[in-house]
């Protein structure tokens, strides 16, 4: 292949059709994410069935706490992203692997520090949170040794944005699937054979995604190589630069975390049955929500290298092509999810899972399967705003989409019943989603006099 063959091939977000190039980029990203889902599934499944009801309750009491420190990185992630696609777009390499090195360095010391404040601070949180006392002890355990391998998980993360700002979003699909696999058996030597409970199945989570973060870095490496140009190994600029989007993505991240945690503490007040049910459904919720994420987030490099490289007309076509794969997809889901809801549930709860938790996790389910249609119209939408930078609007719409959640939960959930906790994410989606297009058509309406002016 020479090398205006191999430019063109790398190039394929700006250059290929955007709803092709758009699925070629995203299709890698949703296995990717849904591979990365069997860590917790695996985890939660073989628990749930071989440890009991009350040691899934414990993974999903501390699913609040991990997700906030998992979004932080996630925020971390989306600010180095839009800083190395804009300069991969540009064709900037020097400048591109500057930015590189310098997110490595930074995150990898802030993955540490999060890590220990993990540690500490793990009971401490789990009580403020209510947690029912027969799941206290496994909670905190299972807490423990994530936070033990967080940097790894964080590292893995940030790698896997930085792979997706040069385009090359197949690569983290490759390292999950041998993670997923590894942790599969991992999880059943440990819980099975070992009988280690709790802690072999997070045990078995943090070797294996050890190994990915590792060799992930190590192939990473190895990319950059490929590219001309070079320069310092840390950059102040250019983390600040990464800062000025990376901080108000984490601020979100976390913030909507913090507040999922309010929630969580609410429907822990309901006793360990409801708390597993409502884990169960949290665990499909997850999966199906990796497909309209993985399309925003493939909408934020194509808007990036675009709007690097000059071509701004073709924003708002990606930005329609992802609407549209997001349509296709919630039809997908609402078939799969809405007519069975209780079999889904059955794979967490089992012969052994009470009643209450079972109604819990197919109410839940439905209502999710007839209304994710909205989350897959705000993640394209938020995914356009990331990739130009429009940061302050999607941390106030998503806020915005935040507030509804929490406050209905918290006032409506202990007086009319737990359902109320579900009742109010649609009506976040869509406030979320109105907000975030009203900049989006600010936007194509500055991207259209842009392009009018280039012409004139």
């Amino acid at each position: 292949m020479n090398q205006t063959e191999q430019r063109r091939n790398e190039e394929y977000l700006i250059t290929d059709a955007p709803l092709r190039a758009l699925a070629v980029f995203a299709v890698p990203m949703i296995l990717g994410s849904l591979f990365q889902q069997v860590y917790n599934m695996v985890d939660s499944i073989i628990v749930g069935r071989f440890v009991g009801q009350n040691a899934l309750a414990a993974i999903g009491a501390s699913a609040a706490l991990t997700a906030v420190f998992i979004c932080i990185a996630i925020g971390a992630g989306t600010g180095a992203s839009v800083i190395v696609s804009q300069r991969f777009g540009a064709r900037d390499y020097t400048a591109m692997k500057r930015a590189v090195r310098t997110s490595i360095l930074f995150f990898l010391a802030l993955s540490i520090v999060l890590g220990l404040v993990g540690l500490v601070c793990s009971e401490s949180i789990m009580r403020a949170l209510h947690t029912p006392e027969e799941v206290m002890d496994m909670a905190v355990i299972y807490l423990k040794v994530y936070f033990a391998g967080f940097p790894f998980l964080f590292m893995y993360n940030i790698l896997s944005y930085l792979y997706n700002a040069i385009g090359k979003s197949r690569y983290p699909l490759y390292f999950l699937i041998f993670s997923s696999i590894l942790n599969v058996f991992l999880d059943l030597y440990m819980v099975m054979t070992l009988r280690m409970g709790v802690f072999g199945a997070a045990l078995a989570t943090l070797i294996a995604q050890g190994i990915s973060a590792v060799l992930s870095f190590l192939f990473f490496v190895r990319m950059m190589r490929r590219y001309p140009g070079d320069g310092t190994m840390f950059s102040g600029r250019d983390l600040k630069q990464m800062l000025a989007y990376a901080i108000p993505s984490m601020i979100q991240q976390s913030t909507v975390s913090i507040g999922m945690m309010f929630v969580q503490s609410v429907v822990n007040d309901f006793g360990a049955e409801a708390l597993a049910g409502f884990s169960a459904t949290a665990r499909i919720e997850n999966i199906t929500s990796v497909v309209f994420l993985s399309v925003g987030n493939a909408c934020s490099p194509f808007t990036a290298q675009n709007l690097g490289a000059g071509r701004t007309k073709r924003i708002p076509e990606g930005y329609h092509a992802g609407l549209l794969l997001d349509a296709a997809s919630s039809v997908v889901i609402f078939v799969v999810i809405v007519p069975f809801a209780r079999p889904l549930a059955g794979l967490f709860l089992g012969a052994d899972g009470t009643e209450t938790a079972y109604r819990v996790a197919v109410d839940y389910m439905r209502w999710i399967g007839i209304f994710d249609f909205l989350l897959g119209a705000k993640m394209a939408t938020d995914g356009v705003l990331k990739g130009v930078g429009r940061m302050k609007i999607f941390m106030l719409a998503n806020l915005c989409n935040l507030s509804i959640r929490v406050a209905v939960a918290m006032l409506c959930a202990p007086r009319f019943g737990i359902a109320f906790v579900w009742y109010a994410v649609p009506v976040g989606w869509l406030a979320n989603f109105l907000i975030s297009h009203a900049a989006y058509r600010k936007l194509a309406r500055e991207l259209e006099a842009r392009a009018g002016a280039e012409v004139r």
